[in-house]
């Protein structure tokens, strides 16, 4: 099943699709390039030969002269005579006259056949002659001008004659075999870094697009200096991002408004509550107050970390961490709950934005508060590396809700308690804006540890 997935993972890829495209026109062209090449080699190769017959008959031709009594006689170069003499692979030939009559040939059983074959014209017909002497030859017979008058002259030579034109074209077919296998390679290879070099663009577009998120929602796709076959793709994609952008702001505004609206109205009613004379039912609603209040806060803090951009300085996060559990301690105290701190032997510094790492340590502390149990502690260290971690001594996180735990308004299965669900999820975002992460793990004390994890840390 997994092999079936990446193989159609590979042929959804662009690169390779066009890349085995190429291939197979590479082949199909190379193929018909080796073909009409070898053809057209061959070719050239009869005509040669038909040729050189040609240049034969003409040599014989303007070797035919008039002796004193003004009959034909055959006057041969001294060479080319020695040539045919010398063997029957040299060649054969024979001249007749334009009544049938043979005048001279070479040998003379070549001449007692052609004297049966029929007048030859000056439109030179071809013939090859099987098994002739124990031998194969091809031949021409073309009547000439001469000057004893027109003659009919017919030349032959044997298959071996062609030995060295088909050794040639042999060495030039296997040549071409298997160099142009090699051609192809290059020139595919050539074409899959171009293929490669033109979707540079696109991966860099691809690059940029994973980029995006709530936290980045101004960025824009380049549209310039791309193919014009991916601009559109793009145009509509920045269309379309320009959309959710909208939709974000307008959530983001209808949110901070609404935590403002009821801030106000929050205020006049804890004001009203603390004039009224206490009773079970005048506490009980003073707590409802106490978690809508706490409730808009939240909302506040999470309408200005969606909408704003954290100003990044260098911060000790031993002073902040410090400042922090000093403020949460009264309300460990309340609930007979201690609050210890550890902080780094050596002096250390985090680049942060203090306000948000306070906001996201308080609603740790807060979450450790709450879980953990009568006379148990809550401890928060600073470790050498720019690390906070923030423990307790409750139930602890299952590993299959640690990632749940971060998401707005989720709750455990059974799960009973006064927040929103809201703090873990600011502190996510916070950590997130700072270019970290939080990481949770069991405390080996009992408990869960949450862990705030900087990248940039300055030594």
């Amino acid at each position: 099943m997994l092999k079936a997935k990446g193989d159609l993972q590979k042929s959804s890829s662009l690169q390779l699709r066009l890349a085995v495209r190429l291939a197979v026109l590479y082949m199909i062209g190379t193929g018909l390039a080796i073909a009409i090449l070898l053809f057209q080699a061959y070719s050239t190769a009869g005509s040669l030969n038909d040729r050189e017959l040609s240049l034969r008959a003409e040599d014989l031709a303007r070797a035919i002269i008039k002796d004193s009594s003004g009959k034909p006689h055959l006057d041969l170069p001294a060479q080319l005579a020695a040539a045919y003499a010398a063997s029957a692979d040299a060649g054969m030939f024979a001249i007749r006259d334009t009544t049938g009559q043979v005048l001279v040939a070479s040998p003379s059983v070549f001449g007692d056949a052609v004297s049966k074959w029929p007048a030859a014209t000056d439109d030179a017909s071809y013939f090859r002659l099987s098994g002739y002497e124990s031998k194969n030859y091809n031949g021409l017979s073309v009547e000439l001008p001469t000057a004893a008058g027109p003659m009919w002259i017919s030349v032959a030579r044997t298959d071996g004659s062609a030995a060295l034109i088909e050794s040639l074209l042999r060495e030039f077919a296997f040549d071409v075999l298997w160099v142009s296998p090699l051609f192809m390679i290059a020139t595919l290879g050539i074409s899959v870094l171009a293929i490669r070099n033109g979707l540079k663009p696109v991966r860099q577009i691809s690059q940029m697009a994973s980029s995006i998120g709530p936290n980045a929602m101004s960025v824009r796709l380049p549209e310039q200096n791309l193919p014009t076959e991916i601009t559109p793709l793009v145009a509509s994609v920045n269309q379309a991002l320009d959309r959710v952008e909208k939709g974000f702001a307008v959530q983001r505004e209808f949110t901070a408004n609404a935590a403002h609206e009821l801030r106000t109205p929050l205020a006049i009613i804890t004001s009203s509550l603390e004039t009224m004379n206490g009773n079970a039912e005048i506490a009980k609603l003073k707590l409802d107050v106490a978690r809508m209040n706490r409730l808009v806060e939240q909302l506040l803090r999470v309408a200005r970390l969606d909408a704003i951009g954290l100003e990044l300085n260098i911060v000790d996060p031993n002073r902040v961490a410090s400042s922090v559990v000093a403020a949460m301690a009264p309300l460990a105290i309340a609930q007979q709950k201690e609050i210890v701190f550890v902080a780094s032997e050596q002096p250390i510094e985090i680049k942060a934005n203090a306000d948000a790492l306070e906001d996201a340590l308080r609603n740790l502390i807060e979450n450790a508060i709450v879980h953990t149990p009568i006379g148990t502690e809550v401890l928060v260290r600073v470790n050498p590396d720019g690390r906070i971690d923030v423990a307790d001594r409750g139930k602890g996180i299952s590993p299959a809700d640690r990632e749940s735990i971060f998401k707005r308004f989720w709750r455990g299965a059974g799960e009973k308690k006064e927040g929103a669900g809201l703090g873990l999820a600011i502190v996510s975002e916070i950590m997130n804006a700072h270019g970290g992460f939080i990481r949770v793990s069991d405390n080996p004390d009992g408990g869960a540890l949450f862990s705030l994890c900087f990248q940039r840390v300055v030594m």
